[in-house]
């Protein structure tokens, strides 16, 4: 016997304060392990599935979670640049492709997690099923709330688009990059090596709006929020040789212990890089974005 639907809606809406909660305190991605322990009122209530990419609690009339591997799959699930993730059916007929239907047709919310890497995920939520092709046997899914408006979601109006790959760039690429960035620097300040992730970003060294701006670890630093805001305010650089330097005004200035110790201090320090070297950020990019700070 299935819930009672108001309890399967209290149910979703409990799993997206619960991962509210850990996002709040810094989480950055989420372990299959965490995943797996979720428990409402005391109830586990796995949010994976250990053996399938959707999550269908026997007693849910509708899908829950769904789920894409860091590895390749034998399905052809991709995100487009409009933020719409392909979904295929399960390759054999049964409850799973019922419920993840019945989740379109009922517009139930659910959670999309992304693998960044084996065994840790990112989410994104509410996402919303916006399109079946039976021929093809798959769906679409809209990682944002707004996107499931669209007239007609797989073809785009022009407006619609822009909108639509601007909004990709801060709720799919943003999480996957801080993540991996984040992981990359072992949750530090790549600068001050401060270590609570709530306090830490994932700072582009050339921005996102820029030809060079791809969110790439390369292109990434850890930084604690004080050191993220003057870097992009050009009140703190990092050289080409992995080298902090504070603007000279600043240097001169007198205040008080944060000025001294938070950045004053932090002239000519070494910056602390990835552990493996393919990680370490762009030489190339630093030096773009160095002038800026020279100028």
């Amino acid at each position: 016997m299935n819930r009672p639907l108001i309890e399967q809606q209290a149910i979703r809406e409990d799993v997206f304060r619960w991962l509210d909660q850990r996002r709040d305190a810094g989480a950055y991605e989420y372990s299959r392990d965490e995943l797996t322990s979720y428990t409402y009122q005391g109830e586990r209530i796995p949010l994976l599935d250990r053996g399938r990419g959707i999550r269908n609690p026997k007693d849910f009339d509708s899908t829950l979670t769904i789920m894409t591997s860091s590895k390749q799959t034998v399905y052809s699930d991709g995100i487009s640049p409009e933020g719409l993730v392909r979904y295929s059916y399960q390759s054999r007929a049964d409850g799973d492709n019922v419920k993840l239907l019945r989740a379109y047709e009922n517009a139930d919310p659910l959670v999309y997690f992304l693998g960044v890497r084996e065994g840790y995920f990112v989410g994104f939520y509410p996402a919303y099923i916006v399109h079946d092709d039976p021929s093809k046997r798959e769906i679409h899914l809209a990682l944002d709330e707004s996107l499931r408006f669209f007239d007609d979601p797989l073809n785009l109006k022009e407006t619609e688009r822009r909108y639509a790959e601007r909004l990709v760039k801060t709720r799919l690429h943003q999480p996957v990059f801080r993540a991996r960035v984040l992981r990359a620097y072992a949750t530090a300040c790549a600068i001050c090596s401060l270590r609570h992730a709530e306090l830490l970003d994932a700072a582009h060294i050339l921005p996102d709006s820029s030809l060079g701006g791809v969110a790439e670890v390369t292109n990434g630093l850890a930084l604690c929020k004080i050191h993220h805001a003057s870097y992009d305010r050009n009140l703190l650089g990092i050289s080409p040789d992995f080298e902090v330097r504070i603007d000279q005004a600043l240097l001169e200035e007198v205040d008080g212990p944060m000025l001294r110790h938070g950045l004053q201090d932090m002239h000519g320090r070494p910056l602390t890089l990835p552990a493996r070297k393919a990680e370490w950020p762009s030489r190339e990019r630093l030096a773009e974005k160095f002038e800026q700070f020279a100028a």
